[in-house]
């Protein structure tokens, strides 16, 4: 850190100053001189290196004593040290003042030096280590080659028995919750105490009191304390000089996750502090700075390993419970039942409970879950080491169907016209943009726009009853590569499929058998056909459909070639919007190879589903399995399907997401 400073020498004087090394410090030579004074001379103790700075010219002061300097109001010395002083004062500069034509100092002035090195350092390099006074420690910049610390908002729980998020107290109970931190560390060295009238602060601003906290070890080798020194209502903290070389360590958590008005960067800073005189405020004369970006809220796409399987335990979903059991143990994730007490009634997992987004630090061991959701009994009491989750709730807008979370879901990678998406990009539904229709609400998309790693891309879904992406699309990973497919619920396909049938002689065959009411309507394939309004219905929702297939393929530079259309058939409300006809196949559930999909119920052709069998000819070839879980009473009844009552915690991106450049 480069500083200049001004110290005026009185002729006959004894001047004390401290700097920094590193620093340079300038005296004023001149206005030290006394009358008479035309020439000057310099002696300076070996750790003292000087430089005389005269009309802009500088020159090495090599030898001490013989060389003479004329005086004038332009000359200045320019001192630096190159190692710290072991003792307060113990460096000097000597400046004897001669006539013109004397051999002898008339006056004299010295000036004695106290020299520390002060520095306040983080890992800036990524690299997992604490490096010292690495130059780019106070910036931050993306991409591979970037520079900057890290930071993870600190939401988990780590000790179950409390009721707060660690990040909501001032207190560290475990050794797991500084897994969770960065570490920083402040560095000196100097003599064994500060000369009078200094001290070293660390403070940070008060626009980053609500973003980040800072601990320190108190006693590191007798019963370690974790003292919370900065951070909400805590603007600075003295710090205490120790003396000679010492390392003080700090753990920084980070509170807030970027959002609108924060771009995720905080700053902490140290200052070394110099009373001037009584009623004057301590004046700064050395400042350090470092910076972290705090770590983005980041969704997991369906191509990603599943870790956990979350579902809601209800009274009259206890079939689906079994089938949802049965496909889980096929993988090699666990299930985890979220029971009545904890849900207070309500089954859509999904809904209150987004895509489980991550975000980590450096070191894999600190990685952390998070979920996105609106105040929620399911989320507060999922807290647990390495999972939390976030609030955003909205002051003034009105809440609709569309901030539900199965309206939030995440692409695979993608590259789009040269820009690469190694992270995927977030997907949101909203209202056509000539329409005053539901939209998410702007607390979330600003949200979700602050994280910057998943560019979002607004879809059109205000066409649907509850108005969900989910409801139309999904993607699903090809086994044992890095490529996927997009699925995509289509009447077309339906109506071609059904009308093949029709032509194979299968006119009759009946939908919803052994459902009871529905079957005893005897709803068949011939039926579906000649009923002209649903007909014309259908042809408006796949304009809508298609409408979503260009942003698509546009926004993630997708080919038809990357689609798959799955059939599908919707059916219109009293408000003109849309409702699945049966149950919607799009509405999966993702588990590696192991696909868990609405069993629709489709038109039966020799005791088989043709829905089905068609949906296995379709994915089966890509070496997926297709299990078809039948939700129709405890799911689609009440308007969603297999993907809104479940949800799935994955393993994390193996790409870090600084290496990117948004």
């Amino acid at each position: 850190m480069l500083r200049e400073r001004t110290v005026r020498l009185l002729h006959g004087s004894r001047v004390e100053a401290v700097y920094v090394l590193g620093t340079y410090l300038w005296t004023d030579v001149y206005s030290a001189a006394p009358a008479g004074a035309q020439t000057f001379s310099l002696k300076h103790s070996e750790h003292v290196q000087v430089e005389v700075v005269c009309d802009g010219q500088a020159e090495d002061v090599v030898t001490s004593g013989k060389r003479r300097w004329p005086l004038s109001p332009s000359t200045t010395l320019r001192l630096t040290m190159n190692q710290a002083s072991t003792e307060a004062s113990s460096d000097k500069v000597t400046v004897n003042y001669y006539e013109q034509e004397g051999n002898t100092p008339i006056d004299q002035a010295g000036l004695f030096l106290t020299a520390i090195e002060i520095s306040l350092d983080v890992d800036a390099d990524r690299d997992g280590m604490v490096e010292k006074n690495n130059p780019r420690k106070a910036s931050w910049t993306w991409g591979p080659e970037g520079q900057g610390a890290i930071l993870l908002v600190n939401c988990d729980r780590d000790t179950p028995w409390l009721s707060k998020e660690d990040c909501r107290d001032e207190k560290v109970f475990s050794k797991e919750d500084l897994k969770d931190m960065s570490q920083m560390i402040l560095r000196t060295k100097g003599p064994d105490r500060l000369p009078a009238g200094h001290e070293m602060v660390l403070y940070i601003s008060m626009s980053d009191s609500d973003k980040v906290g800072v601990f320190y070890v108190e006693n590191p080798f007798f019963g370690q304390r974790y003292i919370h020194i900065l951070g909400r209502q805590k603007l600075y903290h003295v710090v205490k000089y120790t003396g000679g070389s010492a390392e003080l360590l700090f753990f920084v958590e980070g509170l807030r996750f970027p959002d609108e008005g924060f771009s995720g960067l905080v700053s902490i800073h140290v200052s070394l502090l110099e009373y001037m005189a009584k009623d004057i405020p301590l004046t700064p004369i050395f400042t350090d700075t470092v910076m972290f970006r705090i770590a983005p809220w980041i969704m997991t796409p369906n191509i990603l390993p599943p870790v956990s399987v979350y579902v809601c335990c209800m009274k009259d979903n206890y079939l689906f419970l079994k089938e949802v059991k049965n496909l889980v143990e096929k993988t090699n994730c666990e299930l985890k039942v979220c029971f009545q007490y904890i849900n207070r009634g309500d089954r859509w997992i999904q809904v209150r409970n987004p895509s489980l987004g991550r975000t980590w630090s450096r070191q894999e061991e600190s990685l952390k879950v998070h979920t996105l959701a609106p105040s929620s009994s399911v989320c507060e009491n999922s807290a647990g080491p390495d999972f939390g989750y976030v609030n955003r709730e909205p002051l003034f807008e009105p809440v609709t169907s569309l901030d539900s979370f199965g309206n939030l879901e995440v692409s695979p990678p993608v590259t789009v016209n040269g820009k690469t998406y190694p992270l995927g990009r977030i997907l949101i539904g909203s209202s056509f943009p000539l329409s005053g229709g539901r939209r998410m609400t702007k607390v979330v998309q600003d949200f979700l726009q602050a994280q910057q790693v998943q560019a979002p891309v607004e879809l059109y879904s205000d066409w649907l009853t509850v108005g969900h992406v989910d409801e139309f699309m999904t993607f699903i990973p090809i086994p044992g590569t890095e490529q996927f497919r997009m699925l995509m619920a289509s009447t077309s396909a339906c109506y071609k499929l059904f009308r093949e049938k029709q032509k194979e002689g299968h006119g009759e065959a009946i939908m919803f058998k052994g459902l009871g009411g529905m079957s005893s309507k005897r709803i068949t394939i011939n039926k579906i056909l000649s009923n002209e309004s649903l007909v014309q219905e259908n042809q408006y929702f796949q304009r809508c459909l298609d409408w979503n297939r260009d942003i698509l393929k546009k926004e993630l530079g997708l080919t038809e070639q990357d689609i798959i259309d799955l059939p599908a058939l919707f059916k219109m409300d009293e408000y003109r919007q849309a409702r699945a006809y049966f149950p919607n196949m799009v509405n999966m559930i993702v588990l590696d190879k192991d696909l868990g999909i609405p069993k629709p119920f489709g038109p039966q052709v020799e005791e088989v589903c043709c829905l089905e069998t068609h949906v296995r000819s379709l994915l089966e070839p890509l070496g997926l399995c297709c299990t078809f879980v039948d939700d129709i009473s405890a799911y689609h009844k009440f308007l969603g399907e297999v993907h809104c009552g479940t949800n799935v915690r994955r393993k994390p991106f193996t790409f870090k997401w600084w290496h990117m450049v948004p």
